[in-house]
């Protein structure tokens, strides 16, 4: 029929390279992960495929189901996963995504980085790669048990099944921290370790989430008789048996649809201790600071990815005699995307180069003031880039939906905001080198624009008032991280994001809402490097 002719409807983004971000591929070779940008451009053109993005639906259409117990009755406590999970996995392991950082020469945490970012078709089978990647710092703190398991967690072999680890080509890590009792209060815990004359321990309890129960192994927190003490877990003991980890359930989730994500009771497991007893929260603690890591790469990624398709969308649609992106506030609402974007690329990489270096002072703050904000924007971003597609950017096939659903997910992940925004009043409060570092890295600016120097002024005042600094922590929290991200465009990034983000977010008279940009900057440049190009 005539009236069904389709006309004025974008082409889909296919065919394109994710990795041709400029704010990504500069930042990267700032940060000293340069020569891994082959390698990079090659995850994004795949990231960009037709073929990568349909694994991601698939994974997300058809999601994990719990096995409990096979046909005859026997307990088997499996999860099954549509092939397209396993696809996704074998990329991600295979380009080391996972752990390889560990193992790789200098800058190789900013290039996990840039892949882990670049490579961003789904967010749910990033969970494994991420606990994977942050398992081996705490891992290391047992020598033993490192000497055994650290090669098969850096392998770049995807090896899925219940077997014994230690036969297996490559293996994944999981965490069992929270109960329900507690939550974020790990401390609360009421799981029990019971140590046995060969030097393991049967732990006995029962946790309310525990990440990727799919994984080989588990770091877990439980009750020792010298107190809180981390554990390994392997879910398959070294003589074949099943360790008594029993999956009650799966959790049904906002989001993440993709991962398993499970309520486990331990019933006498068998798991090997790590670190000091009684010492469990310092043993996990660079674990913990490495996902707050991926949580600001998630965010970042997940920022660019609704970016683009809202850029790509109002580029070739047509309202008003024009095209969308013609219209003079469409192209504000666009450029302030853009520039949220660029600032959390840029922090995400300053970073993970912070992590390379070994710069553990300036990153104890920087990483939980970063994780803070950058997750509190990114679902206001997603919800404003899911509008720019207006009511087909609300339907599943556009893929804004599932992007949106995934955007609270790494603000809770790795501690909440409030949690966040407390850490960092902990840290200035008993290790001040971490306020000399934040005001030596800020102070690097200075003088390159009012704004920005205005706004390191004001945010010292804040600090002085140490009565109400628990009340008004997350105004803190917030004003440091705008500061930093305001230093770091205004020193490598391009002038006009640079110029837009100081004029908005430093300037005092910024709208609440995406769109509010003033007038007089120049959005031109903003949005061509926020424009893909689609094959």
């Amino acid at each position: 029929m005539t009236t069904h002719d389709v006309f004025n409807q974008v082409p889909p983004l296919t065919g394109y390279d994710v990795a041709d971000d400029p704010a990504l591929l500069d930042g990267l070779f700032r940060e000293g992960g340069g020569w891994a940008t082959e390698e990079i451009h090659e995850l994004g053109r795949l990231a960009g495929s037709e073929e990568a993005q349909e694994w991601g639906r698939l994974a997300n259409e058809y999601r994990p189901v719990l096995r409990t117990h096979d046909r005859y009755g026997h307990r088997v406590d499996e999860v099954e996963f549509h092939p397209a999970w396993h696809e996704l996995m074998n990329v991600a392991v295979g380009h080391g995504l996972h752990a390889r950082a560990w193992t790789e020469r200098a800058g190789a945490h900013v290039a996990r980085a840039a892949k882990f970012y670049v490579w961003r078709v789904d967010a749910g089978h990033g969970c494994p790669i991420s606990m994977t990647y942050a398992a081996v710092p705490a891992l290391r703190q047992e020598p033993d048990l490192a000497r055994e398991y650290e090669p098969l967690l850096t392998s770049g072999t995807y090896d899925f099944g219940l077997r014994p680890p230690l036969t297996k080509a490559g293996i994944l890590a999981g965490m069992s921290m929270t109960e329900k009792q507690g939550g974020s209060d790990v401390r609360a815990n009421t799981t029990r370790a019971v140590p046995q004359a060969d030097g393991t321990y049967l732990l006995t309890g029962h946790k309310w989430f525990t990440s990727a129960p799919m994984c080989d192994v588990f770091l877990v927190l439980a009750q020792a008789p010298e107190g809180l003490t981390c554990f390994l877990l392997p879910r398959v003991l070294p003589d074949g048996t099943l360790n008594p980890m029993r999956l009650q359930r799966l959790k049904d989730k906002l989001g993440n649809h993709s991962n398993a994500s499970a309520e486990v009771e331990y019933e006498r497991a068998v798991a090997w201790r790590v670190g000091e007893a009684g010492r469990g929260v310092r043993t996990i603690i660079e674990m913990v600071n490495m996902t707050r890591l991926d949580c600001v790469i998630g965010a970042a990624a997940g920022m660019r990815q609704g970016l683009v398709q809202a850029a790509h969308h109002v580029t070739h649609r047509q309202a008003f005699g024009a095209a969308l992106i013609d219209q003079p506030l469409m192209r504000n609402v666009v450029a302030d995307l853009a520039v949220e974007s660029e600032a959390a690329t840029v922090l995400m990489l300053r970073l993970a180069g912070a992590t390379d270096r070994g710069e553990t002072a300036f990153k104890r703050l920087a990483l939980a003031a970063g994780k803070y904000w950058v997750t509190k924007r990114w679902p206001a971003h997603s919800a404003e880039a899911l509008e720019c597609l207006g009511g087909n950017g609300y339907v599943e096939e556009s893929g804004m939906p599932r992007l949106f659903r995934e955007s609270p997910l790494n603000s809770v992940w790795e501690g909440s905001g409030n949690v966040a925004a407390l850490d960092v009043l902990r840290a200035m409060l008993k290790e001040p080198e971490t306020v000399e570092a934040y005001f030596a890295e800020v102070g690097a600016a200075t003088g390159a624009d009012r704004r920005l120097d205005e706004a390191v002024t004001r945010i010292k005042d804040e600090l002085t008032d140490t009565a109400t600094a628990e009340l008004r922590a997350r105004r803190i929290v917030e004003r440091l991280a705008l500061v930093l991200q305001g230093a770091l465009l205004v020193r490598h990034g391009h002038p006009a994001v640079a110029d837009a983000f100081c004029a908005s977010r430093l300037d005092r008279d910024w709208g609440t809402a995406f769109g509010t940009l003033p007038p007089g900057l120049d959005l031109d440049s903003i949005i061509a490097r926020a424009t893909p190009k689609a094959g």
